[in-house]
């Protein structure tokens, strides 16, 4: 009986934690994304001369990252975990930023609320394009030096 009951409840542990990835592998921006520069408006530039976005199907919800390389040829960095449901979470290395709240809009969007000392300082929207190959970005709002933000960004799925 005790036996039966150790194996039933490691089945049910084990089917959670399994299915808690495959609950986010609807979001189409799960993967590895390559900024294409020659597609992409950066206002206010100059534009990153590399930049990879990750978004990882975790227990914890989506991690995501970045990195790359800035116009200065300096590494940035940066990442946050979320289960894309609107709330705040702590994001690292966004001089923009000190917490997202990624919300997801459907499988193939998403909507983001950056946040510096708890005023909106940019907004993003992530959509995935119909065929899955692309994710463009669409960032407004105001930076850490209090420039106008209008990019667009388009990344090519790895």
């Amino acid at each position: 009986m005790r036996k039966n009951l150790l194996v039933c409840a490691l089945a049910v542990f084990a089917a959670a934690l399994l299915s808690a990835p495959a609950a986010l592998a609807a979001e189409n921006w799960i993967g590895t994304w390559k900024l294409n520069a020659a597609k992409s408006k950066y206002s206010p530039g100059p534009m990153p001369k590399s930049l990879t976005l990750t978004y990882a199907a975790t227990p914890e919800g989506v991690k995501f990252s970045s990195n790359g390389v800035d116009a200065d040829g300096k590494p940035v960095q940066s990442d946050f975990v979320s289960k894309f449901d609107g709330k705040d979470v702590p994001y690292k290395g966004n001089p923009n930023a000190d917490t997202a709240s990624p919300k997801k809009v459907d499988d193939n969007t998403f909507e983001n609320t950056w946040k510096k000392a708890g005023a909106a300082t940019i907004t993003a929207r992530g959509v995935v394009s119909k065929d899955g190959k692309t994710l463009t970005i669409t960032q407004k709002g105001k930076n850490a030096r209090g420039e106008t933000v209008d990019a667009t960004v388009v990344f090519e799925k790895q």
